[in-house]
């Protein structure tokens, strides 16, 4: 039931906007209850009390109410239950469609949206949350390193590592059950560059643009003492250049690094890594997307390596 009495909308459940239209709330009241911070989409048409906690359970739920009742969820979607938010697949789209598998076609789809892809699920590939069939962590992660493109599908696996969903050894393991499948020498590339020392998408798309350039893999969360405090840097090569400088390189990402005063704090960031021995390239997102190499000849130039090019992606 729909009250404001109760002391959660529907009692912390996730509820459809057909459920709540049954029962006597507009699509206006609706809106107006998630502007005002009361109730919270899930995904798509399904809504939940905005205090309820945010668990893999309720997720599960929420998706459960819109999925084919003999479905698989897998991939993004199932990655999106195990809390895994942070793919950066869908910056202009809040809600996908549902991606799952439906017997006895054993195909991935998606409720709007046909993926196209065969997506086969082998003996203990799934499990039940709430009542849900969802592909495990490891078939979820294997998947995604299949499917996604290269990028994404780096950046998804590594969150995965670094949330400690999946461990390297499992996903390792997990490419021999899918010997001859599309997209598996892609998740063997994939895996091989993971890394769980990762903290956001962006290091992971760097990561690749170093890799695919011919640098060899960079360190990661490189530890630096500084004269006055500790720093992390995102990435980098810890042996000395010809002029005995380390290189470092920081993705400074649009949300962290575009408010009043950030160019300040970054600046004298840089100087003080650079007291110590350490010279850190700044790299935004336009660096890393796109064809124009600008990136890749700028660390060729300090490393003193010639860069493969042209870009793969």
């Amino acid at each position: 039931m729909l009250t404001e009495t109760f002391p959660l909308y529907c009692d912390g459940r996730p509820f459809t906007r057909r459920f709540a239209n049954d029962h006597g709330w507009t699509d206006r009241k609706l809106a107006a209850l998630v502007r005002d911070g009361k109730l919270r989409r899930l995904v798509k048409s399904v809504y939940v009390d905005a205090l309820a906690p945010d668990t893999i359970e309720l997720r599960a739920a929420a998706v459960a109410l819109i999925a084919p009742k003999d479905a698989v969820i897998c991939r993004e979607t199932a990655a999106w239950i195990y809390g895994i938010d942070g793919l950066a697949l869908r910056d202009n789209d809040r809600f996908p469609p549902i991606d799952c598998v439906q017997p006895p076609k054993r195909r991935a789809s998606r409720l709007t949206l046909s993926t196209g892809h065969s997506q086969t699920l082998l003996p203990g590939d799934t499990v039940e949350i709430e009542s849900l069939r969802v592909t495990s962590p490891v078939a979820t992660a294997i998947h995604l390193a299949r499917h996604l493109d290269r990028p994404f599908a780096l950046s998804a696996i590594d969150l995965m590592l670094h949330t400690g969903f999946v461990d390297l050894s499992a996903l390792r393991a997990a490419t021999t059950k899918y010997p001859h499948h599309p997209g598996i020498v892609q998740a063997r590339e994939v895996i091989r560059y993971a890394e769980a020392l990762t903290e956001s998408p962006g290091e992971s798309w760097l990561r690749l643009r170093l890799l695919d350039a011919g640098f060899g893999r960079p360190a990661a969360q490189i530890p630096v003492k500084g004269r006055h405090r500790d720093f992390r840097i995102d990435l980098g090569y810890p042996e000395p250049m010809e002029d005995g400088r380390r290189l470092g390189l920081e993705y400074d990402s649009d949300l962290w690094h575009s408010a009043p005063g950030d160019d300040i704090r970054d600046e004298n960031r840089r100087n003080e890594l650079a007291e110590v021995g350490w010279h850190i390239l700044p790299v935004r997102r336009l660096d890393i997307w796109g064809r124009y190499p600008a990136l890749e000849l700028a660390v060729g130039e300090l490393l003193g390596i010639q860069p493969k090019l042209p870009r793969r992606w």
